[in-house]
């Protein structure tokens, strides 16, 4: 039996033993899948399995999703991260509505004309929904592959992933790319693990050359990371009377369209008060006087970490405009919740109302 044949039967016959049972794999409409596909990307499925019944509830269908406000949209993703796949997604159904009669192209040339809709997704939604013998390509299936046929290359050079791309294509079943495409995914996820991988109970064991070399740790090829940055940042939490000001982030770039505590990075030798006086003086023209240090909190983003101080602040004088910002109000605590805020700021929120019950 030729190699392939021997990958994609045993493949198949682990994952019937083996397979998740997922919420997004118990449906067959390609909105629900779509929306699977664009959450799961860089996010662990345990995270994503209460968003996703949680969006599939406020968003049911692909023309409820395009009628809404952006901002109810980033309410209910509030937390789940990489917010610019929310706002793409809105987008999105949006083209499907308006352009497509509110159905999802069929082809992977279709799907990738859509806002934010890469290689991978297409291919997913393509197999996954439609039965079409479309490879993909993400961390879990490339580690798999990598290991599986000893592929000593980076990755994530252009060469090496043009060959992993035909690699995975050529060895879908004919009719059976959707199983075979989650099989894969899932044996990555759960044997085939980055650090440790359980090789005894790979149902790939004896046809994978990275195991036979004693090469399963060592593949695939990582690149060094480079040091991480950190900043220090800081936010006012401004008091006018019963009201606090927030400021909505434009709708491009990193946390795009969310509501926030304004402020922003310490410059130079400025002191953490200074900072968050001038921040609030760039980004909205209001002067304000520190009241007191409210809270420090953590976060990591995937590219540099932050420490965020927050600062309880009196209006002192000024208009609020918008200038650095997309829009601003004065918001009295309890309505709060109805705003969609980064994590970072969520913690803050918390603190906010222990200390003002």
């Amino acid at each position: 039996m030729r190699r392939e044949d021997r990958i994609r039967r045993r493949l198949r016959t682990w994952y019937a033993r083996h397979g998740r049972d997922l919420p997004w794999r118990r449906t067959r409409d390609p909105y629900a899948i779509w929306v699977s596909e664009v959450m799961l990307q860089q996010t662990r499925v345990t995270a994503v399995e209460p968003y996703f019944e949680r969006f599939m509830r406020r968003f049911p269908d692909v023309r409820t999703l395009a009628h809404a406000r952006l901002d109810a949209v980033l309410k209910t993703w509030e937390g789940l991260g990489y917010y610019t796949r929310a706002r793409n997604l809105h987008r999105a159904a949006r083209v499907v509505v308006r352009d497509l009669g509110g159905r999802l192209p069929r082809t992977p040339e279709g799907l990738l004309r859509l806002p934010g809709v890469g290689h991978y997704t297409a291919g997913a939604v393509a197999s996954i929904a439609f039965g079409l013998d479309e490879p993909l390509l993400d961390g879990n299936v490339t580690r798999v592959l990598c290991r599986v046929f000893r592929m000593d290359a980076t990755p994530g050079a252009a060469k090496t992933r043009k060959e992993l791309w035909g690699l995975a294509r050529r060895l879908i079943p004919a009719g059976q790319a959707e199983l075979f495409n989650q099989a894969l995914m899932d044996l990555g996820a759960t044997v085939c693990t980055p650090r440790s991988p359980d090789c005894p109970l790979c149902p790939l064991e004896e046809v994978c050359l990275a195991r036979a070399n004693g090469e399963e740790e060592k593949l695939p090829v990582r690149v060094p990371r480079r040091p991480i940055p950190h900043y220090d940042v800081a936010a006012g939490v401004v008091w006018k009377g019963n009201r606090v000001l927030i400021d909505r982030r434009k709708s491009e770039g990193l946390l795009g369209g969310l509501w926030e505590f304004p402020g922003g990075r310490r410059l130079g030798n400025e002191t953490l008060r200074q900072c968050v006086v001038r921040e609030i003086r760039e980004e909205l023209g209001v002067r304000v006087r520190v009241r007191r240090e409210l809270v420090t909190v953590k976060h990591a983003y995937s590219h540099f970490r932050i420490t965020l101080h927050a600062f309880e602040c009196d209006c002192v004088s000024g208009r609020a405009r918008a200038i650095g910002c997309a829009a601003w109000k004065w918001v009295r605590l309890r309505d709060l919740d109805d705003f969609a805020f980064p994590k970072a700021n969520l913690k803050i929120l918390a603190e906010l109302r222990r200390r003002h019950p």
